[in-house]
């Protein structure tokens, strides 16, 4: 499990330097874009709609094994389109994949983590931070290597990093995966009709689509950023990206226990609004103040895998249909949170549409303490 994050992490975060290329190399605009990034969302939603049913019916073992698979294909369709139609769809089938390998690793988590969940969750995402934290600076590296008389681009880039997904395949093999009982099975035939019907469902929804808005916005947008607001290389650039998941890795390490101590939802709320007002500040000061958008990656860290151990204690009988939902709807928002920024930075400019990230993070905040004033009613705080 651990390696399929160490890949989710690859995966999810080698298009930081690759997308200014993308770009140039397509003559996207910047809301085109944010567009790509959104279809991409689609296809991260369409897997989350149905990997539930997949995981229940193939069993994990099988629909990892599938992921892993696809996912290293996917890097030989998107190395090898050379126009913007076959690209998108090529990244489109990549994102269905690794919706999918999200939606199993959240799975196989619950199953596993019945005791000090908090702490567990945030230490197997852990390993997605720690390879974020390399991924972009293997993407820059590896666009650089002469082949054939020229450089591999970013073609080579996603074909070579994405060959990387086959590696587990093996381990999953070989490795023993657990079960839900059969009571918890039969319960989570009804559950999603009642998660339609909660309100702490719903607000854990936007809570989370906040949250996953300022954590995945970063990795798409911040070298943009710095290239083309501050006139920052591809180097220096991805260097900050990496720091951005430094802080966001050794705070999930650091942090993850606290949380089973301190609670679920308080340790999102201090977690978010650490970040937003990272970002918020480090635009407000301009270029000094870029080492806190790396900053921000400490408070954002934490946010998701500390969510999916909250699932799993509230609704311990249909974690997999909880997990499920959550992820199908927050993936419903992240296309247009997606579409905004771009648009939002081709209206007014990247400031404007970096800000949008820091304005997520603090709206996570703001979900989160809505959140706990709903479960102290309830008296269910967790």
């Amino acid at each position: 499990m651990f390696v399929g994050y160490l890949i989710f992490g690859i995966s999810e975060n080698m298009k930081g330097p690759a997308l200014p290329r993308m770009q140039a190399d397509f003559r996207l605009e910047e809301w085109q874009l944010g567009l790509l990034l959104a279809f991409n969302s689609l296809g991260f939603l369409l897997a989350c709609s149905f990997a539930g049913g997949i995981v229940q019916k193939i069993g994990l073992r099988t629909a990892c094994l599938l992921t892993f698979g696809f996912m290293a294909a996917s890097g030989w369709l998107i190395g090898s389109a050379q126009g913007f139609v076959p690209f998108a769809g090529a990244f489109f089938f990549f994102y269905v994949w690794n919706g999918l390998l999200e939606i199993a690793l959240a799975v196989l988590s619950a199953r596993l983590f019945t005791k000090n969940t908090g702490f567990m969750m945030n230490l197997s995402h852990f390993f997605y931070g720690l390879s974020s934290t390399g991924a972009p600076l293997a993407a820059t590296a590896i666009m650089g290597v002469s082949l054939g008389g020229g450089e591999l681009g970013w073609r080579g880039m996603y074909t070579v990093l994405l060959l990387t997904c086959a590696l587990p395949m093996l381990p999953a093999l070989l490795a023993k995966f657990p079960k839900e009982s059969a009571s918890a099975e039969v319960q989570e035939k009804t559950t999603w009709r009642s998660f339609a019907r909660d309100k702490v469902a719903w607000c854990v929804v936007v809570l989370l689509a906040c949250g996953v808005t300022a954590e995945l916005g970063v990795g798409g947008w911040l070298v943009n950023y710095l290239e083309k607001s501050y006139g920052w290389d591809t180097v220096r650039a991805s260097g900050l990206l990496s720091a951005f998941f430094l802080c966001f890795t050794v705070s999930r390490l650091v942090f993850g226990p606290l949380t089973d101590k301190f609670g679920f939802v308080r340790s999102v709320v201090v977690f978010a609004g650490f970040s937003g007002v990272c970002t918020c500040v480090g635009l407000w000061l301009g270029e000094p103040g870029a080492w806190l958008l790396a900053l921000a990656g400490a408070g954002i860290g934490p946010v998701y895998p500390t969510i999916m151990a909250f699932l799993s204690k509230r609704y311990p009988h249909g974690t997999d249909a909880a997990i499920t939902f959550t992820v199908t709807a927050i993936g419903i928002l992240g296309i247009a949170g997606n579409f905004l920024i771009g648009a939002a930075v081709d209206a007014f400019g990247y400031d404007a549409g970096y800000a949008l990230l820091g304005v997520s993070a603090l709206l996570c905040a703001a979900a989160g303490m809505l959140l706990y004033r709903w479960l102290r009613l309830e008296g269910k705080v967790i």
